[in-house]
């Protein structure tokens, strides 16, 4: 099974997928961005992840996301995709997973991760990974939310496969990592359903 889970950038995706693979040590789980990245330092030269949407003009950065589909379209067996369905760009949005993307991709089903924007603002602030994040007021950060949804919609409807919408906004947590443990076992129900009707069918 092929599931692309997205969230703004600092929502904690990377949290969710580690707790899946915790659970699921069988599932491959991949960064979107970092395969971009891979494909964009050996032919271009970049040596930062977030230079190439300020370096690269708008043909060589979807080149990159060609080749970077391609890639992971060719790992077998459960594959996690970690990216964004839209990308915030020179003050507007740009898709990231436009039709030829997804075509090369062919999910399952796509994930929408949604959050209350100031959990996603202390998010950030905890960041150590040292990313060049544009800061972004919470007003911003809902709107990229509703990008992420109506793009991961799109996609769906060109790779014919369900959209679930998991929505935190509302969800107080009452421990630490609450919403991330209830993201990835839904995520990890998900994909124990599909093996098992997958051996129900043999």
């Amino acid at each position: 099974m092929r599931l692309i889970v997205v969230a703004v950038p600092g929502a904690g995706k990377s949290t969710i997928l580690g707790i899946v693979k915790g659970k699921l040590p069988d599932v491959t789980v991949v960064n979107y961005g970092d395969y971009m990245f891979d494909v964009a330092k050996r032919r271009y030269g970049i040596t930062h992840r977030d230079e190439m949407r300020r370096k690269l003009p708008l043909g060589e950065y979807r080149r990159v996301q060609e080749i970077a589909a391609e890639e992971i379209a060719k790992l077998p067996g459960d594959v996690l995709i970690d990216t964004h369905a839209a990308i915030r760009m020179s003050g507007g949005f740009y898709p990231g997973l436009p039709s030829r993307i997804v075509e090369r991709l062919m999910p399952d089903a796509i994930i929408v991760l949604e959050f209350n924007p100031m959990d996603i603002i202390q998010r950030r602030m905890k960041d150590e990974t040292l990313r060049m994040r544009e800061k972004e007021t919470p007003q911003e950060i809902e709107l990229h939310q509703l990008a992420n949804r109506h793009y991961a919609f799109a996609a769906a409807n060109e790779a014919e496969c369900p959209v679930y919408i998991l929505d935190f906004h509302n969800k107080v947590q009452e421990k630490p990592f609450q919403h991330a443990e209830e993201a990835a076992e839904f995520i990890v129900d998900l994909l124990i359903k599909n093996r098992q009707s997958s051996l129900s069918m043999l």
